[in-house]
């Protein structure tokens, strides 16, 4: 840095003589100057990163169904009930063959193989080898006598010749529409008159009344139980654990239980109603539903969905040794074969 001494009448102003700095070059810039120009605040720390997001979890896979379709067999005419015959281990189908009240005689019995296979499409036949047979609807199995329910009698055959047995007529207690049949284990036949009549252009008329018959096996035929709270009753079934029966409303939405002796069914569930067969399947009561096309199942008082999609399911049947469920599909003139899971 150069410097000039500026003197100004010495002798007074020789003390204040001083020093002044001239700005230097811009090239003689010093490496530090004298004033500070004050820094900028330190920038405040960053936020900690979030943590890395956890992967989504898989969606949970929707449950198995509670039954897979195995089979449809076709070429019935009008079936209404499936049996199977763990003895034989065969599967008989009813084929009503037309109107379900028609005393026409051309009405048939199937015998269908657990495979799927029709082993014999006219096993029983009305009209043939002296069998009358007119529009079998519910079936039952005691030793090897086959019991079918037709209009106002029930029939029995041979289960392995289908050669005609017996038969007992309600007729004269005015029986209307038997239905479905089950057998006590004194080997009593319990039989439900749904009490329904068809007109002339097919509707459905209820003159009643509403029963359930007992056939004994003097063949003696008595009204085990009547009135308006059986609702029509359709299927009926042994419940041999319950020692009871159970019994299904077609013109109501209750599943009941009876004993034989009880003046009225009690109510053990409700449902969609519309309902048709019935069947005890371990802990179980699988019941099928017009009103809404389904297998139901109602072991613990509340309605379960086991098979849906099914039209017209009629009297259903269960094979216990592989836990299937066996329906009819009325207006589809076929069975279908469900297995449990």
């Amino acid at each position: 840095m150069k410097t000039t001494l500026l003197c100004v009448s010495l002798a007074v102003l020789g003390p204040a003589c001083q020093r002044v700095d001239r700005a230097p070059p811009a090239s003689e810039t010093p490496a530090a100057a004298d004033t500070f120009v004050a820094a900028a605040p330190p920038a405040p720390p960053a936020p900690p990163a979030a943590p890395a997001a956890a992967p989504a979890a898989a969606p949970t896979p929707p449950p198995p169904p509670a039954a897979t379709k195995l089979a449809v067999v076709e070429g019935f005419l009008t079936p209404e009930s499936v049996l199977h015959d763990p003895v034989q281990d065969i599967y008989f189908v009813s084929n009503i063959n037309g109107s379900p009240t028609a005393k026409d005689n051309n009405g048939f019995i199937s015998r269908v193989r657990p495979d799927g296979a029709v082993e014999n499409l006219k096993f029983i036949e009305g009209g043939h080898s002296g069998v009358t047979l007119n529009a079998p609807k519910g079936l039952a199995i005691r030793g090897d006598t086959l019991w079918v329910a037709d209009i106002d009698v029930v029939r029995a055959f041979d289960a392995r010749t289908g050669a005609a047995r017996d038969s007992v007529s309600l007729a004269s207690l005015g029986a209307v529409f038997l239905n479905d049949i089950a057998i006590a284990q004194t080997g009593a036949l319990y039989i439900t008159d749904t009490g329904i009549r068809f007109d002339d252009v097919g509707n459905a008329l209820h003159p009643g009344p509403d029963r359930i018959f007992r056939v004994g096996s003097d063949r003696q035929v008595t009204v085990a139980v009547r009135g308006d709270t059986l609702g029509r009753p359709n299927g009926i079934t042994l419940d041999s654990l319950g020692k009871r029966f159970i019994v299904v409303q077609f013109g109501g939405r209750s599943v009941l239980a009876w004993k034989p002796g009880d003046k009225a069914p009690s109510v053990i569930a409700k449902g969609p109603g519309g309902f048709d067969g019935v069947e005890i399947a371990g802990s179980r009561i699988l019941v099928s539903s017009w009103s809404d096309s389904t297998v139901s199942s109602y072991e613990t008082g509340q309605e379960v969905k086991v098979i849906t999609g099914v039209p017209s399911p009629a009297d259903i049947g269960y094979d216990g040794k592989r836990k299937r469920v066996l329906i009819p599909i009325f207006s589809g003139n076929r069975v279908e074969i469900w297995q449990l899971q």
